[in-house]
C-alpha cells in the first residue's frame, strides 16, 4: 500500500452492504486512513435479502440483518454519520455538503447509494395499508399491520412479490398477487422457470393475476381493496408493492458525473471522475463477460465492487470481473441464478421438473450465458466458470445428469 493511500481521507456517501464491505476491507487491509460513513437510515449497514424472507416471518432476530456490530466500526476508527443524508458533492473542493449543512472533506469518495423502490403513483397511493419493503423500518411497518389482517394483495410477481407471498401462505393468510406480465419473474426467468414457479404457489393456494394492471387503490383512511383496469376489484387488509427499484443516482447527475441507468464506472469502479468510486446497485460497469455495461442488483456484486474499490483506493491496480449470480428463497425451492439470460437463443433443461431439482441452461450462439438452478447448487457452482470462460459445451452433454458440469469445461 502506498505511503499517499496510507494518509487518504475516505468518504463513504451511503450505508448499505456495500458500503459495509467497503470498510470491511478498507480494514483487512490495514488502511490507516480516515474513514467516514455517511447513511441516511438510523441504521448500521445490513443485509436486505432476508427481509422479504426470514426477517419478515419473524425467523430472524434484527442484530442478525447487521453486516458487522457497532463495536466494528468504533475499533475501525470509522466516524459513522447515520440519519444523514448529503445534499451536494463539492467537486472542485472535494467535499460533501450535508443537508444541515455539515462540510466533509474527502481525498477519495465512494458513493453507495443504493436504491429505492418504484412507485405506482395510482390513486389511493398514500392510504394507510399500502406498503414497500426495502428497509427493516419497512418490514416493521407491515408486521405491525399482519397482526390483525388475514386478506392481502402483493403488486409485482417478481422475486420480492412471490418471496412475500410465500411467507404469507405460511402464515396462513388469503393471497392474491397482481402481476401486469403473461407470467412470473419474467424479467430474470425463461418461460420454463417461470411455470414452475407459477405452478408451486397455485399449489400452495396463492392467487396469481396475470396481465392484469393495477387501476387504484381503494379505502377511507386505509386501504380496503384494490382496483384493476379490468374493472375487478380485491378486498384487502394491507397491499404490498414490488414492482422493482431505481438507481439513487441523483447526487452523481447533480456533480456532473456520467450517469446511464446508474452512475457509470470503469472495471476499477471509479467514476468520470478519478477521485469519485462508485460501488453497489446504483452503478454500471463494463462487462467483458456479456461486452456491454450492466447495472446489478445484487448482494454479490455489491461486495464483489467494494472489494474492488478498497484495492485501488490502496493503490493496487485491481479489475472487476465477475460472472453475476442472484438467488431467491420461495419456500422450500432455492433459486439460484448465474449470468445473465437475455438475449438467449436456445435452453437445456437439466434435471426433472418433477422431483423439484432441476436447471435450465442458456445458451447464445452455442454459447452458455446462464443457469437457472431450483434446489441444484451443485450445478450452479459448477456452471460459473463455464459462463466466465465463454464456455460452448455439447447441448446433450448439458441435459446428461449423469456428466458434470465441471468436466465440460
Amino acid at each position: 500500500m502506498s505511503t499517499q493511500a496510507q494518509h487518504k481521507r475516505i468518504v463513504i456517501a451511503g450505508a448499505g452492504h456495500a458500503a459495509g464491505q467497503l470498510v470491511a476491507s478498507l480494514q483487512q487491509k490495514k488502511f490507516a486512513g480516515d474513514i467516514v460513513l455517511v447513511g441516511d437510515e438510523t441504521f448500521l449497514p445490513y443485509q436486505r435479502p432476508p427481509l422479504s424472507k426470514k426477517f419478515l416471518a419473524g425467523e430472524m432476530p434484527a442484530e442478525r440483518l447487521f453486516f458487522r456490530p457497532a463495536s466494528f466500526y468504533e475499533s475501525a476508527g470509522v466516524d459513522v454519520r447515520l440519519h444523514t443524508r448529503v445534499s451536494s458533492i463539492d467537486r472542485l473542493a472535494k467535499s460533501l455538503i450535508t443537508e444541515v449543512g455539515d462540510e466533509l472533506s474527502y481525498d477519495s469518495l465512494v458513493l453507495a447509494t443504493g436504491s429505492r423502490v418504484r412507485v405506482i403513483p395510482v390513486p389511493g397511493h398514500d392510504l394507510d395499508g399500502v406498503h414497500y419493503l426495502r428497509s427493516i423500518d419497512d418490514v416493521h411497518n407491515i408486521q405491525a399491520t399482519l397482526k390483525h389482517a388475514k386478506r392481502i394483495v402483493i403488486i409485482g410477481a417478481g422475486y420480492i412479490g412471490l418471496e412475500v407471498a410465500a411467507v404469507m401462505r405460511q402464515i396462513g393468510l388469503d393471497v392474491t398477487v397482481i402481476e401486469m406480465a403473461d407470467r412470473v419473474m419474467s424479467r430474470v426467468v425463461s418461460p420454463q422457470i417461470s411455470a414452475f414457479f407459477h405452478e408451486e404457489h397455485v399449489a400452495r393456494g396463492v392467487k396469481l393475476e396475470l396481465s392484469t394492471s393495477l387501476r387504484a387503490y381503494v379505502g377511507e383512511d386505509k386501504v380496503s381493496a384494490v382496483e384493476t383496469d379490468d374493472g375487478r376489484s380485491f378486498d384487502t387488509d394491507l397491499v404490498i408493492v414490488g414492482v422493482g427499484i431505481l438507481p439513487n443516482t441523483e447526487l452523481a447527475e447533480a456533480a456532473g458525473l456520467a450517469v446511464g441507468n446508474g452512475i457509470v464506472v470503469d472495471d476499477r469502479c471509479r467514476s468520470s471522475d478519478s477521485d469519485i468510486y462508485a460501488i453497489g446497485d446504483c452503478t454500471s460497469h463494463p462487462s467483458h463477460i456479456y461486452g456491454r455495461n450492466l447495472r446489478l442488483e445484487s448482494v454479490h456484486n455489491a461486495i464483489e465492487q467494494a472489494k474492488t474499490a478498497a484495492a485501488n483506493i490502496c493503490g493496487e491496480d485491481l479489475a472487476y470481473s465477475q460472472v453475476p449470480w442472484f438467488w431467491s428463497d420461495q419456500y422450500d425451492l432455492k433459486l439460484q441464478i448465474a449470468g445473465l439470460s437475455e438475449g438467449y437463443d436456445d435452453v437445456v433443461i437439466r434435471g426433472d421438473a418433477t422431483q423439484r431439482s432441476f436447471a435450465c441452461l442458456y445458451l447464445k450462439n452455442d454459447q452458455l450465458i446462464a443457469i437457472d438452478a431450483i434446489n441444484s447448487p451443485r450445478d450452479f457452482i459448477q456452471a460459473k466458470p463455464l459462463i466466465a470462460n465463454g464456455s460452448r459445451p455439447d447441448r446433450q452433454q448439458l441435459a446428461n445428469t449423469e456428466i458434470m458440469l465441471k468436466d465440460l469445461a
